[in-house]
C-alpha cells in the first residue's frame, strides 16, 4: 500500500520534530527549508527532499507550514517559489505559524479562492513534544479539511482542538496562550533574579518553588536553562518580541488594556536590545543582571 503523502515547510526546532514524527509513523514526508543541509540530513533519515515550496506543493495533498511568522508564511505559500501555485484544488494547508488572527482569516480567504482548504493550526508543546508527536493543536477550519487531515493531525498531536469552522479562532486562542507563556517566562526570570540578589541558592530556590504554589510549567521548563548557564535557543527572545507584539497590537484594536503583557514585552525588547535576541527566551534574566550586577550561574 502506498504511503500517505504530506509536506512540511520549515525544518526548525518544531518543524523537524513534526517531520521526523510523520516519517516514523509511516508517512511519505516531503520537506523543504531555506537551509539545504538540513533538508539533506532529513532525507537521510527517510524523508524526501523538496527543492522549494513549489516543488513540495506539487507533490503532496497536505502541506504544513511551520515557519516563524506571517512574512515567512506569505513567502513560502505565495512567493516566487511558493507552494500554492502548484497545489491541486482540494489540497490542504495546515498553517501553524503564530500570526495575528486577522492575517489567518485573510489567508484562509485567499487560499479558498485557489480552491485550497486551510486549517488555522497554531501549535504548542515545544521541540520536545513535537519530536514525540505530542503537540497541542489549536485548530479552526472547515470540517472537510479536518476530516481529510485527520490522520496527519492525530500523528503529530495528542490534543487537536476544533475551535471553529473558519480560520481565525485558532490564532486567537494561540494569542492568549502566548500572552500567558511570555508573561510566565518573564516572571520566572524576574523571580530568579530577585532570589539571586537576595542571596538564595538558585538551585535550592528552583527546587522549592517547583514544589510550591508559585510554580508554572514555564518556570519548571525554563529556569534549568538559567541554572545551567545554557542559553542555546529552543525558543528565542525574538519569538516573544514578535508574539507579545501580536497580542498587544490585536488588543489595541479592540481596545483592551494589557498592562502585564506590556511590561513583559518591554523585558523581551530590553533583552533583544542588549544583544540577546537570538538566545533562549530565558535570557530575559540577563536584563536583571545588567541592571543589578547579579552573578548568574556559569555554563556547566
Amino acid at each position: 500500500m502506498a504511503k500517505s503523502k504530506v509536506g512540511v515547510i520549515g525544518l526548525g526546532s518544531m518543524g523537524l520534530g513534526v517531520a521526523k514524527t510523520l516519517v516514523a509513523k509511516g508517512f511519505e514526508v516531503h520537506a523543504c527549508d531555506v537551509r539545504p543541509e538540513v533538508v539533506q540530513n532529513f532525507a537521510k533519515d527517510g524523508g524526501v527532499a523538496a527543492a522549494s515550496p513549489a516543488a513540495l506543493g506539487a507533490a503532496v495533498p497536505i502541506a504544513i507550514t511551520l515557519v516563524v511568522n506571517a512574512d515567512q508564511t506569505e513567502q513560502v505559500l505565495f512567493g516566487p517559489e511558493g507552494a500554492v501555485a502548484k497545489m491541486a484544488p482540494g489540497s490542504i494547508v495546515i498553517a501553524s505559524a503564530t500570526v495575528a488572527p486577522e492575517y489567518a482569516i485573510d489567508l484562509g480567504k485567499r487560499l479558498a479562492v485557489k480552491g485550497i482548504l486551510m486549517i488555522d493550526a497554531p501549535v504548542s508543546g515545544g521541540a520536545a513534544r513535537a519530536a514525540k508527536g505530542e503537540m497541542t493543536i489549536m485548530g479552526s477550519g472547515a470540517p472537510e479539511a479536518f476530516d481529510k487531515a485527520k490522520a496527519v493531525l492525530d500523528a503529530i498531536a495528542t490534543k487537536v482542538y476544533r475551535l471553529g469552522d473558519v480560520p481565525g479562532p485558532g490564532s486567537k486562542v494561540k494569542m492568549i496562550n502566548q500572552l500567558l507563556a511570555g508573561v510566565h517566562i518573564a516572571a520566572a526570570c524576574e523571580a530568579m533574579a530577585l532570589g539571586i540578589k537576595a542571596g538564595v541558592d538558585p538551585r535550592t530556590l528552583y527546587e522549592v518553588i517547583s514544589n510550591s504554589a508559585g510554580a508554572s510549567w514555564m518556570f519548571q521548563n525554563r529556569v534549568p536553562h538559567i541554572l545551567d548557564g545554557d542559553y542555546a535557543p529552543l525558543s528565542a527572545v525574538n519569538i516573544f518580541v514578535k508574539d507579545l507584539g501580536i497580542v498587544l497590537d490585536s488588543a489595541k484594536k479592540m481596545p483592551f488594556p494589557l498592562p502585564i503583557t506590556a511590561s513583559a514585552h518591554q523585558l523581551y525588547l530590553a533583552a533583544a536590545a542588549h544583544g540577546h535576541g537570538l538566545e533562549d527566551d530565558s535570557a530575559v534574566v540577563k536584563v536583571f543582571q545588567a541592571l543589578t550586577g547579579i552573578e548568574l550561574p556559569a555554563k556547566r
